[in-house]
Formats: C-alpha cells, structure tokens, sequence
C-alpha cells in the first residue's frame, strides 16, 4: 500500500498523527459506517473555536488513523480530547478494543496479524518473527513518519533490541 497516494497531499510532512489499533478486523459494512463518523468528525474538528484541518480514515481494516495539519491550525488538549472522544465511541459502538497497546500487529502473508506481547519470547525463540518481518509501529507522530516508520521490518524498531537479545543468549 503506498501511503503517499492515499494520504491527503496538501497536508504538511509534520501533520500530527494518531494511530489506533483494533483488536480486529472491521467487516466491510462496520468500515462503510466508520467512513460517515470520520466525515462527520473532521467536519465538525475544531481547536478553540478554529476549525482544524483533518483527516481520518481506516487501513488495512484495522487500523485508524488521524492526521491534523497543524501548519493551519494547532491542535489543543480539547482538540486531542474529542480524537479520544471518537476513538472511544467508536470502541463501544463496535464492541472493538482500540487502546489495547500490549497486542502487536505484524503484516504477515498479506494479512495483519496481532500477537499478544506476552507470547513475543515464544514468537521470537521458534521463528515466526524474524528482524523482516513487517511491524506497524504505531508510535509515528507525524505524516512523515507514517509514510516512512510505520509498516517496516521489526528488526528496525524497538524489538530489534529484543531480537538481538535472543542472539547473544543463544536462543536464536
């Protein structure tokens, strides 16, 4: 998927972004009535009274992403608050967990895959996660950063150092 021809190209490289992670897939209808609540969300975004400039929308059918272009408007704390507001609406309108930071998503056989971060030791020790295997790093903060950190190989983020771990203990 390359992201530059989804992403809105008038927004700014340091847009600020919000990743949110479902602990499932969306069904094809659950997607269709996400895309009327993002509308209506960007439409009414506002920071003090100043509309912002936003940008929603799900990827992969499991992730949601958030952008404000702050070249236009910055985005406060109540701003922040009503993403989180919608997030959470979100969560119990679909019965979802959208702030469930211990699952791990990983792009594996051209499908995302979560893997609780208690079993990661066991994933690393028998293989079925190596250094290129695809990991989402949620924790991109900007538009850049989306477009460039956010599906790359694991061995690039922070579990590259629990990777090596293993190496040097001898688990690998």
């Amino acid at each position: 998927m390359d992201l530059n021809e989804i992403l809105p190209a008038d927004f700014h490289p340091t847009s600020k972004v919000w990743v949110y992670q479902s602990s499932r897939l969306f069904s094809m209808s659950e997607a269709f009535e996400l895309e009327d609540l993002f509308a209506q969300f960007v439409q009414d975004w506002k920071s003090h009274g100043t509309p912002v400039k936003g940008y929603a929308n799900l990827f992969y059918g499991q992730f949601i992403v958030l952008m404000a272009d702050e070249t236009a408007t910055g985005v406060s704390g109540c701003s922040t608050d009503s993403s989180v507001h919608l997030i959470k609406k979100i969560e119990q309108h679909f019965k979802v967990d959208m702030f469930n930071r211990q699952n791990l998503a990983f792009y594996i056989k051209e499908k995302v895959q979560l893997l609780p971060l208690a079993h990661l030791s066991h994933a690393l020790e028998n293989g079925f996660i190596t250094p290129e295997t695809l990991y989402f790093n949620n924790l991109v903060a900007t538009k850049e950063a989306l477009i460039n950190e956010w599906l790359v190989p694991a061995g690039q983020t922070w579990l590259g150092k629990r990777m090596e771990q293993k190496v040097v203990s001898g688990k690998s």
